[in-house]
């Protein structure tokens, strides 16, 4: 517990928000592992500014299990923090600071195991994959996932330590991240008729995702919540005054899917109501005018099966067979995509995610450690 505890604490010092590097956090948990004679893999972005974190224990020719984090939190911007962001406190049994419940409460148990595990003599291998931007849509570990699917021999399992508050999770929604640039004709206000206003033609749009939104929900999952599919706009800007019709318009609108069901042909509806619908009218007036869409990001949704050896593993590790679903996106169903099974636990809970003054609770990384202490004692000859 008090190595969890202090791992924690120098992770969260590192300031991986993900518009910074990690560099830092991974070179440390690179020389932490070397110190016991584990060596890392690092899957460096182009810039070579980030990284990801591949090391392994054990018989390598064997299926295993990797132990999957990702590195960055989310800005701590604008939030009205009482505490320093990236610095550990503890406080009545509960530990602040950015990222402790999302995710680096998770990596630092998994890095206390290490001493442990490499004296115990293993009948199969154990993976540690630690990424960078799933913040910003589940980025960095594409490439990393690029080189394991390349190998002959796939992990049976990866567990995602995401905050479950320890609950073993088997499915959440994919989701899609597009943005829509509208041009059209800026003119003085007083001949309003003349131009071709943006900010209207866009609000046509958005009007029609609410419109697809509401159609959504006539196919329904309950084991989700909310248990159909939604759409939402997120962010919109255009215009430069009152007194002159807005030539530009630009707003971002995400698809959060359930995992059988493609969001992208939610995209496709808008276009194609887009260049029909809405298109026409603005070229009527001018033939500059134009709708552009763009995706931003896009990660498949997660659908284990209860009765796969994925669940039976879970449910023996984390001692529940209570499986759930979370609403939130994580990196889970590109770890499926590349034919490795896929399940979500970990300690603390999204509801302190993302918020200002994190935290983990003590009680919950001491049940991590215990959680992952079975899957140890699993892994043994």
């Amino acid at each position: 517990m008090s190595r969890s505890r202090d791992l924690l604490q120098t992770l969260v010092g590192f300031d991986t928000t993900s518009r910074e590097s990690n560099l830092q956090l991974i070179e440390f948990v690179r020389d932490y592992l070397a110190g016991f004679g584990v060596a890392s893999e690092l899957i460096y972005n182009a810039e070579g500014s980030k990284a990801n974190l591949f090391a392994s224990v054990g018989p390598i020719e064997l299926p295993g299990i990797v132990l999957s984090g990702h590195t960055d939190v989310v800005p701590v911007d604008g939030q009205p923090w009482t505490l320093p962001p990236f610095q550990l406190t503890e406080r009545d049994g509960k530990l602040y600071g950015r990222g402790t419940a999302d995710m680096k409460g998770y990596i630092a148990c998994v890095l206390a195991l290490v001493p442990e595990l490499v004296k115990a003599p293993l009948r199969l291998p154990l993976h540690i994959a630690l990424s960078y931007d799933e913040e910003v849509g589940c980025l960095g570990v594409r490439s990393l996932l690029g080189v394991l699917a390349q190998r002959p021999v796939k992990p049976m399992l990866c567990m995602i330590g995401e905050p479950t508050e320890l609950k073993p999770v088997l499915g959440h929604k994919g989701k899609l991240a597009m943005r829509c640039d509208v041009h059209g004709q800026a003119c003085h206000s007083a001949y309003a008729p003349s131009g071709v206003n943006a900010i209207e033609h866009a609000a046509e749009l958005i009007g029609e995702l609410g419109r697809i939104g509401q159609r959504l929900r006539a196919h329904q999952d309950p084991r989700f919540d909310p248990p159909f599919s939604t759409v939402q706009t997120g962010v919109i800007s255009g215009g430069k005054a009152l007194n002159i019709v807005p030539s530009d318009c630009r707003f971002d609108f995400e698809i959060r899917a359930l995992p059988l069901t493609d969001p992208g042909e939610v995209a496709e509806a808008l276009q194609a109501y887009a260049m029909q619908e809405v298109l026409p009218r603005m070229q009527a007036v001018s033939r500059q005018s134009s709708i552009r869409f763009t995706e931003l990001s896009a990660y498949p949704g997660l659908v284990t099966d209860e009765r796969s050896q994925a669940a039976e593993l879970i449910a023996a590790f984390s001692g529940s067979r209570a499986f759930g679903t979370v609403a939130f996106g994580t990196e889970g169903g590109l770890f499926d995509a590349v034919g490795i099974p896929t399940v979500v636990c970990g300690p603390g809970s999204m509801d302190q995610g993302h918020k200002p003054d994190e935290f983990v609770s003590l009680e919950q990384l001491k049940g991590c450690d215990a959680m992952l202490q079975r899957m140890l004692d699993w892994l043994r000859i």
